[in-house]
C-alpha cells in the first residue's frame, strides 16, 4: 500500500501566518500519495494551543473527529473562541475510499492578531512635523527597555500611516518592505505581527522604527504628495510572555526619543537621498545616547479599522547580477541588469567623505545608448548616497522601489564602485505555474508576462511600476486576474485588493476605476463607474471562486456586489449602457468598439455572473433574478448592436470576442459572428486589433469556435503588432501599448509608454487553459474537477504546462512527431479529471503502452474510464496519478481545424 500523507498545511491564506484576525480561520491542505485515484473520504483536525499537547494528543481547543468529507480546501474551525496574541498549532490527517488512515501530517501553526481595539495598549506616535515643500526627510525612533527573567515568546505588533522599518537590539524585525502596505487610510489601515522571541536577551534591549512616507504621504501618480495626510505616525506594541507565565507590554508612547538621521527623503516615485554622514552608530541597540533625541509627537485614536493583513508581505524575492557594463561619453556608467524588473540596486563602493553616487534607473535606451527617461514624466527613479568615507561602505534604500532594467551610475571621480545587484521585489505570493514549448520566442513572451506580474504586484496591482502613475487600476486587473492566479497563488492577494475595491465604492454603489481610491481626484464623478474597470468589483470575487473556491470572498462582498448591480439598472433602466464615461477598449489600433455595445456586454456578463455567484452560496431566489437580468440585457444587446447576418456593430475584433466570450449571441448568430471575427484577423494580414479588454477574449473564442490554427497564428506573429514583435525586439516584459516602439516611429507616445504593463499578457491565461490544456471543469469550481484539454497544433512540436492548485501539481505535457500524439498527464490527490485526447477515426488510444478499452474499469477509480467521443477528442476520466497517452494526430491546419466546443461555453467559464 502507497503511503498517504496530509501536506502543505495552510491557515486562511498563508502557510504558518502570524497575526491572523478571523475568529474562524479557514485550514487546507494537500495530500502526497503515489497511488493512483486516490480520494479522501475522511479527515480528521486537531488543535491546541500547545504544541506538547498536539503532540501528544492531550489537550485540544478543537477535535473535529472523523469528519466524512472529501473537503480538504478552506475547512472552517469550529473549536472553542480563539483568542487574542494567542499561537495555535494543527494538524490532520485523512483517510482513503477504502477507511485506510493517512499519517499525521506535519505540526502547522498560526497566531492570533489583537481581535479587539481593546487590545491595543500602544499609542500612536510620529515625528514633531512642520509642512515642507517637496521631499522629507526619514524619521527615527527608539525605546530603551529592561527584560529580568527569561522569556518564553514575544510578538510584535505594528502598523502605520507612511511605511516601517522595525528593529530589535540592532536587529531587523522581519523580510518585509513597506509595511503595512497601502490602504485608503481614511478607512483601514493594516497591521503586520512578527514573532521576535529569538531577538530578546535578559537585561537592557532596545527597540526601534523607521519611518518613511510610502503611500501615505509621498508621491502617487500625478497628483503630488501627502493625498491622505501629512503627519506621519506609527502604532508598536510588543508583548513579552516570560517562562514564569507573567506577562508585559511595551507600547509606542511619549517615552519613546525621535530624531532624524541619514535618509534625507525617501518617495516611491523620486527616489531616495541618503548621506551616511549622519547615521547614528548603534542608534537602535541598548546602551545608545539618546539625551539629545526629542520626545516624539502624540496623536490620538484612529478611526478607522485596523485589521491584519491578509496578503503576503512585499519582499525581496530575487537577486539579478549585470550582465553588460559600460562608461558612457559623460563619464557616467551604464549598468544593464538583462531584465526589466522592480526594485532596486544594492551597491559596494569606496570614496572619500563627502564623495556622492547618483542612480538613475530606466527601463530602456535611447538611440545613442543613453538611459530613455521621457515615459517617466514627472517621476525621478533617482536615488543618491553620500559616503561617509570609512573604507568600505555598502548602499540599498529602504522606502523606494524602481521599474528598471538599467541604472546609470554618476559618481564622483574618487569613488569606485565594486559591486552592482539587483534587488526584485514584489509581494511573496508562491510561485505555481510554468510553461515551456518547442518556440522560443513563446518562453520568452511566458517569460515577460511572469516578469510583469511580479513588477506590477506590489500591494495592489499597479498598472505600471515606473512611471509617475503606479495605480490600482481595476480594469488591468480584472483583466489579467485569471492569468495571474495560475502564474502564483494570489488567493490572499486579491483577497486584499478587493478590499480596497469595497472601501472605495461610493454611496450610489459605484464601483472605481482605481483602488485604493485617491483624494487627489478633482472631481468624485471621475475615474468611477467605468465599463470594464468597475466592473472588476464582480469579476475578480468570481474569479477566485473559481480557481480557489473562495465562497467567503463572495459572502463577504455580496452587498457591495449587489449595490453595484443596482446602481447600473438604475441608470441604465432601458438596459442599455449610456450611463457614464468610458475608457473602452483601451489601446486598440484603428478599431473602436461603439462604447455603449462594450459597456452593455460587460452589464450583462456581470449579471450571469452574479446569477452564478449566487447560486454558489445558497442565494437562489437572487440568482434567479440575475439570471433573468442577464437574459432581458441579453436581448437588448442584440436588438441594439447585432445584425441579422451576425455582425455586430463596429465590427471589430474586440467586439466578436466580447460577445462570443460573455454567451450574448444565440448559436447560428455564434457561428456568423466567430466567421466574421476571422476574416477580420485575416484581412489585417493575421493581426490583432485588440486593446486591453479584447485581447482577454480573442484566442479563447477563436479555439471554442473551431479556429484554432487561427489562435495559433496569432500567438506566434512576430510582425507589427503582435506579441512576438516586442519579443523580437528585445522586450522582457510586456509593454503597455502595442506600439510602445516600432522600426518605423521609433518611441511612441512617451506619456503614455511603459515598457513594463501587464494588461496585454493577459493571453497567459489561453496560454495555460488551451495550449497546455490546463482548467477546471466548467460545473465544479477550485480544480476539485480537473479538466486537461490541451489544443495541440504542429506549429508547436512540444508544450509542457504545469500549474499547483489547491490540491497539488497538476501537468500536460503534449507533443507531436511523426503525427503521432503524446500526452504526459499528471494529476494530484483527491481529484478527479477529464482528459480531452485527439481524436482520428479508428485509431486506437494508448494508456502507458496498453490499449484503453471502453468502459474498463477495476471499481476502485484508480483506472481511466472512457467517456465516449466530444468534438473531436475523445474522453477519458482518471483519478490522481500520473499517465501516458499516444495516438494518431489530425491535423489542424486548416482555416477551421474542428470545433473544440463540447456544449458549453468554455471561454466565458
Amino acid at each position: 500500500m502507497h503511503s498517504i500523507i496530509p501536506t502543505h498545511l495552510k491557515t486562511e491564506y498563508l502557510v504558518n501566518p502570524l497575526g491572523i484576525d478571523s475568529p474562524r480561520p479557514r485550514l487546507s491542505w494537500m495530500t502526497e500519495t503515489k497511488a493512483r485515484g486516490f480520494l479522501q473520504s475522511a479527515y480528521r483536525i486537531l488543535v491546541s494551543a500547545d504544541k506538547r499537547q498536539l503532540l501528544d494528543e492531550s489537550g485540544f481547543v478543537w477535535d473535529s473527529g472523523k469528519v466524512n468529507s472529501d473537503q480538504s480546501v478552506f475547512v472552517n474551525y469550529d473549536g472553542t473562541p480563539l483568542l487574542s496574541n494567542e499561537r495555535y498549532y494543527w494538524k490532520v490527517r485523512v483517510w482513503d475510499a477504502g477507511g485506510n488512515p493517512s499519517e499525521w501530517s506535519d505540526i502547522g501553526e498560526w497566531s492570533m492578531g489583537l481581535l479587539s481595539r481593546s487590545d491595543w495598549k500602544a499609542n500612536w506616535i510620529g515625528e514633531v512635523f512642520a509642512p515642507v515643500e517637496g521631499s522629507r526627510e526619514a524619521g527615527f525612533f527608539r525605546k530603551s527597555f529592561a527584560i529580568g527573567r527569561p522569556v518564553r515568546s514575544a510578538t510584535i505588533h505594528a502598523t502605520a500611516f507612511g511605511a516601517i522599518e522595525i528593529s530589535l537590539n540592532g536587529s531587523r524585525v522581519g523580510e518585509d518592505y513597506f509595511a503595512p502596505e497601502w490602504t485608503d487610510y481614511h478607512t483601514r489601515v493594516h497591521y503586520r505581527t512578527y514573532d521576535v522571541t529569538a531577538l530578546l536577551r535578559e537585561g537592557s534591549n532596545a527597540v526601534g522604527s523607521i519611518l518613511g512616507e510610502g503611500w501615505y504621504s509621498g508621491h502617487i501618480a500625478w497628483y503630488g504628495k501627502n493625498l491622505y495626510g501629512e503627519a506621519l505616525r506609527f502604532m508598536l506594541q510588543l508583548n513579552i510572555r516570560y517562562e514564569d507565565g507573567t506577562e508585559e507590554t511595551i507600547v509606542s508612547d511619549a517615552s519613546w526619543k525621535e530624531s532624524k538621521g541619514p535618509i534625507l527623503c525617501s518617495d516611491f516615485l523620486m527616489g531616495e537621498r541618503y548621506d551616511a554622514r549622519l547615521e547614528h552608530g548603534g542608534w537602535n541597540e541598548a546602551g545608545f545616547d539618546d539625551s539629545a533625541w526629542r520626545s516624539p509627537h502624540a496623536f490620538g485614536d484612529f478611526k478607522g479599522w485596523i485589521h491584519a493583513q491578509i496578503s503576503p508581505p512585499i519582499r525581496v524575492m530575487e537577486e539579478k547580477e549585470p550582465i553588460a557594463k559600460q562608461t558612457l561619453a559623460s563619464g557616467a556608467q551604464l549598468v544593464d541588469l538583462g531584465q526589466n524588473m522592480v526594485g532596486w540596486v544594492r551597491i559596494r563602493l569606496t570614496g572619500e567623505r563627502g564623495s556622492t553616487v547618483t542612480l538613475r534607473y530606466a527601463e530602456v535606451l535611447n538611440p545613442d545608448g543613453s538611459i530613455y527617461t521621457d515615459n517617466l514624466r514627472t517621476a525621478k527613479q533617482t536615488d543618491t548616497y553620500i559616503l561617509k568615507g570609512e573604507g568600505e561602505e555598502r548602499y540599498e534604500p529602504k522606502f523606494t522601489f524602481h521599474g528598471f532594467r538599467y541604472v546609470e551610475i554618476a559618481a564622483s571621480a574618487d569613488v569606485n564602485v565594486i559591486e552592482i545587484t539587483g534587488r526584485v521585489i514584489h509581494n511573496a505570493m508562491k510561485p505555481t505555474g510554468g510553461l515551456v514549448t518547442s518556440d522560443a520566442g513563446v518562453n520568452r513572451l511566458f517569460g515577460n508576462i511572469l516578469w510583469t506580474q511580479r513588477a506590477n504586484f506590489i500591494s495592489v496591482p499597479t498598472d505600471c511600476p515606473q512611471r509617475d502613475e503606479r495605480m490600482g487600476w481595476t480594469g488591468d486587473a480584472q483583466i489579467f486576474s485569471r492569468t495571474a492566479t495560475y502564474n502564483m497563488d494570489a488567493a490572499g492577494f486579491f483577497a486584499k485588493y478587493m478590499t480596497d475595491i469595497a472601501d472605495a465604492q461610493r454611496k450610489t454603489g459605484a464601483f472605481t476605476d482605481t483602488a485604493p481610491f485617491l483624494k487627489g481626484f478633482s472631481d468624485w464623478s471621475t475615474f468611477v463607474a467605468s465599463a470594464g474597470w468597475a466592473d472588476a468589483g464582480v469579476i475578480i470575487p468570481w474569479t477566485m471562486y473559481v480557481v480557489y473556491e473562495d465562497r467567503k470572498l463572495i459572502e463577504d462582498h455580496y452587498d457591495a456586489m449587489a449595490a453595484w448591480m443596482a446602481y447600473l439598472v438604475k441608470m441604465n433602466p432601458g438596459l442599455l449602457r449610456t450611463d457614464t464615461q468610458y475608457y473602452g477598449d483601451w489601446l486598440s489600433l484603428n478599431a473602436n468598439t461603439p462604447m455603449d455595445a462594450f459597456a452593455t456586454a460587460y452589464f450583462a456578463y456581470c449579471a450571469k455572473l452574479m446569477a452564478d455567484m449566487s447560486e454558489a452560496v445558497g442565494r437562489t431566489e437572487q440568482a434567479a433574478s440575475y439570471g433573468a437580468l442577464f437574459e432581458r440585457i441579453r436581448a437588448r444587446y442584440n436588438e441594439a448592436f447585432v445584425a441579422e447576418d451576425g455582425r455586430i456593430a463596429g465590427e471589430t475584433q474586440t467586439g466578436y470576442a466580447m460577445a462570443l466570450f460573455m454567451d450574448l449571441l444565440p448559436e447560428e448568430t455564434r457561428r456568423q459572428a466567430a466567421a466574421h471575427l476571422v476574416a477580420d484577423i485575416e484581412r489585417r494580414g493575421w493581426h490583432i486589433t485588440t486593446g486591453i479588454h479584447g485581447i482577454k477574449y480573442l484566442l479563447p473564442v477563436l479555439c471554442e469556435a473551431g479556429y484554432e490554427d487561427a489562435a495559433y497564428r496569432l500567438l506566434l506573429q512576430d510582425t507589427y503588432p503582435s506579441w512576438l514583435y516586442s519579443v523580437r525586439n528585445g522586450a522582457t516584459t510586456i509593454w503597455e501599448r502595442w506600439d510602445g516602439w516600432t522600426e518605423e516611429k521609433g518611441f511612441q507616445n512617451p506619456g503614455m509608454n511603459s515598457f513594463n504593463h501587464y494588461a496585454l499578457g493577459a493571453v497567459g491565461e489561453w496560454m495555460y487553459r488551451y495550449m497546455g490544456g490546463i482548467d477546471r471543469h466548467p460545473d465544479t469550481p477550485g480544480f476539485k474537477h480537473i479538466q486537461i484539454r490541451p489544443i495541440m497544433n504542429e506549429r508547436l512540436s512540444f508544450v509542457d504546462c504545469r500549474y499547483e492548485c489547491s490540491y497539488g501539481t497538476i501537468r500536460s505535457r503534449w507533443s507531436i512527431e511523426d503525427d503521432i500524439a503524446d500526452m504526459q498527464v499528471t494529476i494530484p490527490p483527491n481529484t478527479i479529471a477529464d482528459i480531452y485526447i485527439p481524436y482520428a477515426d479508428g485509431e486506437p488510444v494508448y494508456e502507458s503502452g496498453q490499449p484503453i478499452p471502453g468502459g474498463a474499469t477495476d471499481g476502485t477509480g484508480a483506472s481511466v474510464i472512457d467517456l465516449g467521443i466530444i468534438g473531436n477528442r475523445r474522453v477519458f476520466q482518471a483519478g490522481s496519478g500520473e499517465y501516458r497517452f499516444r495516438t494518431r494526430f489530425k491535423s489542424s491546419k486548416s482555416p477551421n481545424g474542428g470545433s473544440a466546443n463540447d456544449g458549453t461555453n468554455r471561454a466565458q467559464r
